[in-house]
């Protein structure tokens, strides 16, 4: 009998941890723009070497299916391949003994009704669909399609004002995206493959921290047009659209029904985290293009409209969701009970609550509740709990931001679906009752709770704030004439109105409630297309060079992370939180990028403004 050391157990597993590892870093770091064909394919290749043996559906199912998705992959596939292939991953789902063999086969029937298309080219046009190439990851994950090696690589070398208008060849708002963009373009970073994603949020900071981007020149405009265009909301999307609309040429005016500029950004989060004055450089910096005028406190009926719709070559409507949704329960109208949107609002006027005495509920898990929640605190809040119906990791909000939450003193009292606001015979808010949950099946992407069997709870409170989400004041646009869907513009894929030849929508007013750099992303396609229903085609210079790539360091680094100021310190004032990053520390970081535009991908050019 042969002898099994433990030593050679523990080196066996050791390495097996290791690839493992590697192989969830490539997962981890999928890049956007590839064939899901061949991804489904190397899924089912790994579950193919997982199988123990001991099923028949299992052992002989997957090396089945693995052959015929290899000839779908290879383009040698029939129709008839195709029914086979769903046929005996059917059974195999339904008959397999454990979860390889069911997960096998499910990753099949799910990616060829998710990308029936792409299959489909496959085996009748023998090549994948046109949208299968392979992008840069950052900036096809960014909503802006921003250059982000390039101004990480400018960033690296102390020209600062060279990648802060590199970031403005595609997004205006550089220190709005420092601050608070929520960094999509880190998802699929090719660094992670290595060891981590890079800082790109963490850099962008440094480099407008460094020099603010009021200081920095904007590019110069090009000729004037003689065209107009309105843009009624002075939003990120709105004042998005008109910079680079002002840039090509045209006249911009702005409709604005508040005293500042900025929309959400201004009136939507706190200062901490986003202070006024920084909000401020990005707007003095747009509005120094030139050529575009703001109407101040002008409300937009629906016979404003009509009239705009009837004296501007185009107008991009882009109101953005300014008030708060709230709930049905008993009692919601009582003292002391408000919309988290309607409390951040009366911040954007400096107009703050003070809490000093009271304990504050907070009802929501996302980023607005967040903000709620650590605005309450430094009100002077006694005591401040956040009710959420899911657990922690189920919150919508950034993990930061719950961390953050916590460490000034935030409870999260998770599992509690809210129930009746309690009151007292003044109609004072006195608390909230809440049902515990239990977290129950899968829906939408995320395990959805369900009532517990246990008593109904009460949390003591003497305000609380409603943060379940944001609706769009739309009444006026409808009675114009403009077409709505579950209180959403309705817009084709150039965001053109629906009945409309000279009206775009874009921004959370046509998509929902989103972040920061989808309203700008959608502003910058709308100038687009605004451009180009005038009949022009207009091309714009940033005046900025890509250096030129380094040789790839590919040592493993630790990330370098954005730190805040102490909790019991920042906690007690409004000033923004996150500390700067150290040229040393910045430097690193910027050294770490792949250059994944010049390395092996390519540069990205299709997505972005027509730039020369």
């Amino acid at each position: 009998m042969s002898k099994l050391t433990i030593t050679g157990i523990h080196h066996s597993s050791a390495k097996l941890k290791d690839d493992m590892a590697r192989f969830a870093r490539r997962i981890e770091a999928t890049p956007p723009g590839m064939c899901p064909v061949a991804f489904h394919l190397s899924l089912l290749k790994s579950s193919e070497v997982q199988t123990c043996g001991k099923c028949v559906p299992c052992r002989d199912g997957i090396p089945q299916m693995t052959a015929m998705l290899e000839k779908i992959v290879k383009c040698e596939a029939t129709p008839e391949t195709l029914e086979n292939l769903k046929a005996l991953a059917t059974i195999v789902r339904d008959s397999a003994d454990c979860a390889i063999g069911y997960e096998a086969a499910n990753i099949v029937l799910s990616g060829m009704e998710t990308f029936a298309a792409e299959y489909a080219s496959h085996v009748n046009e023998k090549l994948c669909t046109e949208d299968v190439e392979q992008k840069v990851p950052c900036e096809a994950m960014c909503p802006a399609h921003v250059n982000v090696p390039a101004y990480i690589a400018l960033a690296g070398e102390g020209d600062y004002a060279g990648a802060i208008n590199m970031i403005r060849r595609d997004n205006p708002f550089p220190t709005a995206c420092a601050l608070i963009c929520e960094h999509p373009c880190e998802d699929r970073c090719r660094r992670t493959l290595i060891d981590a994603p890079i800082n790109i949020r963490g850099i962008k900071k440094f480099a407008v921290d460094q020099l603010h981007a009021d200081k920095v020149q904007t590019p110069p405009r090009n000729v004037d047009t003689g065209k107009k265009i309105a843009v009624v909301g002075g939003g990120p999307s709105g004042l998005t659209a008109a910079y680079f609309l002002a840039l090509m040429g045209h006249k911009v005016v702005v409709f604005e029904d508040k005293k500042e500029l900025g929309g959400m950004l201004r009136y939507g989060i706190p200062a901490y985290r986003f202070p006024r004055e920084r909000l401020d450089e990005d707007i003095r910096a747009i509005l120094g293009v030139g050529n575009i005028e703001v109407k101040y406190e002008t409300y937009v009926d629906a016979e404003a409209m009509k009239k705009i719709a009837e004296e501007y070559d185009a107008v991009y409507v882009a109101i953005g969701a300014h008030t708060g949704k709230t709930l049905r329960l008993a009692n919601t109208d009582a003292k002391g009970v408000s919309s988290a949107v309607d409390m951040l609002r009366e911040i954007g006027y400096n107009r703050y609550p003070d809490f000093h005495g009271k304990k504050v509920a907070v009802v929501g898990g996302g980023n607005v509740a967040m903000d709620c929640a650590r605005t309450s605190v430094r009100a002077g809040a006694d005591e401040v709990t956040v009710i959420y119906r899911r657990r922690q990791e189920d919150m919508t909000a950034l993990p930061s931001e719950v961390e953050s939450a916590i460490a000034e003193g935030v409870e999260m009292l998770t599992l509690q679906a809210p129930g009746d606001i309690v009151v007292d015979d003044n109609g004072n808010c006195k608390g909230i009752k809440v049902q515990p949950q239990m977290i129950g099946p899968v829906k939408g992407g995320r395990p959805a709770p369900v009532t517990a069997d246990k008593p109904e709870g009460f949390v003591e409170a003497d305000v609380i704030l409603i943060a379940v989400g944001q609706d769009i004041v739309c009444q006026p646009f409808e009675e114009f004439g403009m077409k709505t869907d579950r209180g959403r513009f309705v817009a084709n894929e150039y965001l053109e109105a629906d009945g409309y030849k000279n009206i775009f929508v874009g921004g959370d007013c046509q998509t929902g409630p989103a972040t920061v750099i989808k309203a700008i992303g959608a502003g910058r396609v709308a100038a687009r297309n605004i451009d180009e229903f005038l009949g022009y085609h207009h091309k714009l210079d940033c005046g900025v060079e890509v250096p030129e790539p380094k040789q790839n360091d590919r040592t493993p680094k630790g990330r370098v992370n954005i730190t805040e100021r102490e909790a019991r310190i920042r906690k007690n004032d409004f000033l923004g939180v996150e500390n700067e990053m150290s040229r040393e520390e910045a430097v690193q970081e910027c050294g770490r990028c792949l250059r994944c535009d010049h390395y092996g991908c390519g540069a990205l050019e299709g997505g972005r403004l027509n730039y020369d």
